[in-house]
């Protein structure tokens, strides 16, 4: 199997991982999302975590990829904002948690040219 073959496998295993993540460990999203959302941090842990296992689903089908990978893109452009927001919630917090906040930040960028990436690969013809 080919680097481009296992990008889209490993972008969905990522966002699989993540998801189950929300299930299985909601406390430790729940204290990320910012409290200016509507509703309960809850509420938006499984609903993220629902949204990210719907994106690796997607992506790991080649007949969806393209398109998912695309909506990924655009959920990892969408949570920047509550990451920044978590930076800024955090700046108090004991220095490992204040790292890991800042941390995301820079990250979204791979993440949204890897997810873009995966989306253009797969329309090059391939089903």
């Amino acid at each position: 199997m080919s680097r481009s073959e296992r990008s889209p496998l490993l972008l969905a295993g990522l966002l699989a991982a993540a998801g189950v993540a929300h299930f299985t460990a909601p406390r430790q999203f729940d204290a990320t999302i910012p409290g200016r959302l509507p509703g309960s941090p809850r509420a938006w842990t499984y609903g993220s975590g629902a949204l990210e296992l719907a994106l690796a689903a997607g992506i790991a089908a080649p007949r969806t990829r393209a398109a998912a990978a695309k909506a990924a893109a655009a959920f990892f452009v969408g949570v920047f904002p509550a990451n920044v927001q978590m930076a800024v919630d955090w700046r108090h917090r004991p220095a490992p948690l204040r790292t890991a906040a800042l941390a995301r930040l820079p990250l979204q960028v791979p993440l949204v040219l890897w997810a873009r990436g995966v989306a253009r690969n797969d329309g090059k013809g391939r089903s």
